[in-house]
């Protein structure tokens, strides 16, 4: 019975997605974005207890990868869908081109695909995780829910137009691009060897205290620069 937990978890996450879109087209994004972040814990949880029972197997990667397809690229697309509607008003033509979100959906899956044939990621990723694309959008429902003093420029920021329509065009690119970035895979867990990782773990939690939901799309960007800096100490001790 063990050795079906890591699948059933799998199709958790699948139905958070299914139900996150429901909400979603109803107006609910908030729902819809506590649905994300659940299962982002499933999508987590599901490989560590797959390692732990030693259910690990080609079915349970490929069902990971529907699931993801499902809440990690289309429910985002809804709620990016949701959101430049509700500023319809702001521009003329913006009910059209807000179908635009759907290129989250759409390379989130073509992501997914390279991703489970593509032998190179093992120590790192190449391109954005399709998860962390999922969490910022998730965020931005949040973040305009329980924005305080200090985080409303920001979130309002986050919110407007030419950010949203710049986010889905930026990390469409980012999320099928060559860009090596880090993988919180632990060798061992001492300071000396993980010190980029620990450092962005530190200040992601201060970030988070300072600015709640605000700061995690500012996470999402120092994760990837930090990334960019580490592989290039890495390349330059490499030609030394």
């Amino acid at each position: 019975m063990l050795k079906h937990v890591p699948n059933a978890m799998t199709c958790g996450n699948l139905l958070c997605g299914c139900i996150g879109i429901l909400m979603a087209t109803e107006g609910d994004l908030v729902t819809a974005a506590w649905l994300i972040i659940l299962a982002g814990v499933l999508d987590f949880g599901d490989g560590f207890v797959a390692r732990m029972v030693g259910a690990s197997g080609p079915f349970g990667k490929e069902l990971d990868s529907l699931a993801d397809v499902v809440t990690f690229g289309v429910l985002p697309s809804f709620i990016l869908l949701e959101l430049l509607r509700g500023n319809a008003s702001q521009a003329n033509g913006l009910h059209t081109a807000s179908y635009a979100a759907f290129a989250i959906a759409v390379f989130g899956a073509l992501r997914l695909a390279r991703f489970n044939i593509d032998t190179r990621q093992t120590d790192q990723f190449l391109g954005v995780p399709i998860p962390a694309n999922a969490l910022v959008v998730a965020s931005l429902p949040l973040m305009a829910a329980s924005a305080g003093t200090v985080g409303k420029p920001l979130a309002d920021f986050f919110l407007s137009v030419p950010f949203l329509f710049g986010y889905i065009l930026i990390m469409s690119w980012l999320m099928v691009s060559e860009l090596p970035l880090m993988a919180f895979k632990f060798k061992s867990f001492s300071w000396q060897a993980n010190q980029v990782k620990y450092s962005f773990l530190i200040a992601s939690v201060v970030l988070l205290i300072v600015l709640q939901f605000a700061a995690i799309p500012l996470i999402i960007l120092l994760y990837i620069l930090l990334s960019i800096l580490t592989n290039q100490r890495k390349n330059e001790s490499m030609t030394e």
